[in-house]
């Protein structure tokens, strides 16, 4: 299966991020969006696992947040991957406690690395996707479009619930289905 660890996000999340994409549209991008309701805080994408395998991935998602306190973040800003020159991925930005939740992906990653789960080989870095860029941009397009809608009020949240989600590919999208749901701090 394919399997991914995330945190949910709540309603006004999801709402923030559908203004941000009309907005977005209003100034003429035309990306492969993200469904917001589809939107998450991703730890961890852990691609084809065998099933069998997600007690124990949700057995280190555990250990990962044994002892640990909700992180306090907050969204703010947009910009995009790897760059303006050659964007890949249009994104939301996070505050708050980034570096807390940088550890947490990096005990992650040492409680999956026994179930032969290979390391990520890029740094974690703490986004959430509106978007996926397919095809040639018109960067002063995406710069002034980012500029127009970029400059929303932040708001906070609290990632407090990690989840391994299995992701279905359909034609009309992805449908996520949550395997195991641990909270933080969990024993």
């Amino acid at each position: 299966m394919r399997a991914f660890i995330a945190f949910d996000l709540p309603p006004e999340i999801a709402r923030l991020a559908a203004d941000l994409q009309a907005c977005l549209q209003r100034q003429g991008l035309k990306l492969r969006w993200v469904r917001p309701g589809n939107i998450h805080l991703t730890l961890r994408f852990l691609g084809e696992i065998p099933s069998e395998q997600s007690a124990d991935v949700a057995q280190a998602m555990r250990m990962a947040v044994m002892g640990s306190a909700p992180v306090q973040l907050g969204v703010q800003g947009m910009g995009v991957f790897p760059g303006l020159r050659k964007p890949r991925v249009l994104w939301m930005g996070l505050g708050g406690q980034t570096e807390l939740l940088a550890q947490t992906a990096a005990r992650l990653e040492a409680e999956l690395a026994p179930l032969g789960i290979p390391r990520e080989d890029r740094p974690f870095k703490a986004h959430l996707t509106l978007a996926r860029i397919q095809t040639a941009l018109d960067t002063r397009l995406l710069q002034a479009a980012l500029e127009a809608c970029g400059g929303f009020r932040p708001l906070a949240f609290k990632a407090a619930e990690m989840i391994l989600f299995q992701s279905d590919l359909r034609p009309q999208g992805p449908i996520y289905t949550p395997l195991a749901r641990v909270p933080i701090g969990a024993a």
